[in-house]
């Protein structure tokens, strides 16, 4: 069945961003933001869309959470075993987006991938709750599973073993990092004339340029 879109449209109305509202330090100005989105009370404002390419060069997005920013980039965690953890051991370039739709606001960051020290995961491994920390060996993320009623023994199974235990990470869990070269920030401006600075590496330092919306 044939359904169109084009007719649905709305305009932005938010205040201008401009090279001189930015930062030069294109981390200050991404931590900038997210306190905007965080205070906002919008719904999962760590949310962004995790865009990794096989080695046959094909895409794949998902959302996943971001937990921790450092001067080097952007840290998340997952299963190793993961389509996406397969696809970084093959092609360690990748993208990530945030959008807050209720502020206008977009962040397009593209970079390597690279996994975490064992220290860093076990650090954030063991700050999760028991239930979530056994999850990560129930889940045999990405696979074919016959049921959901699997997924749930599998969990059972896992609480029984570790029962009156802190479950330890399993190697097969834990984070990478996103080191960037380009992190753009797009603000919604009214007529579709939009606000994108972009911020990308030259010889190790940060230069700014506005782009055409």
């Amino acid at each position: 069945m044939e359904k169109k879109y084009d007719k649905i449209r709305s305009d932005f109305r938010q205040k201008p961003f401009g090279k001189k509202d930015a930062d030069p330090d294109p981390i200050k100005q991404f931590n900038i933001w997210m306190d905007i989105a965080i205070n906002s009370g919008i719904k999962e404002p760590t949310a962004m869309a995790l865009s990794t390419i096989s080695k046959n060069m094909q895409p794949s997005t998902r959302m996943v959470l971001l937990k921790e920013i450092k001067n080097e980039g952007f840290i998340f965690y997952t299963n190793y075993d993961s389509k996406k953890g397969h696809h970084i051991s093959e092609n360690h370039y990748g993208s990530l987006l945030f959008y807050w739709p209720d502020l206008e606001k977009q962040i397009r960051i593209e970079g390597r991938l690279e996994k975490t020290s064992k220290e860093i995961s076990e650090e954030y491994y063991l700050t999760r709750s028991a239930k979530r920390r056994i999850g990560a060996w129930a889940s045999p993320q990405s696979k074919e599973i016959p049921s959901r009623k699997f997924l749930e023994d599998k969990q059972a199974e896992f609480q029984d073993k570790f029962a009156g235990d802190t479950p330890m990470r399993p190697d097969n869990w834990g984070g990478y990092i996103l080191t960037p070269y380009i992190i753009e920030f797009w603000q919604g401006r009214p007529n579709r004339l939009h606000d994108r600075i972009e911020y990308y590496l030259d010889d190790n330092e940060w230069k700014i340029r506005r782009l055409a919306p």
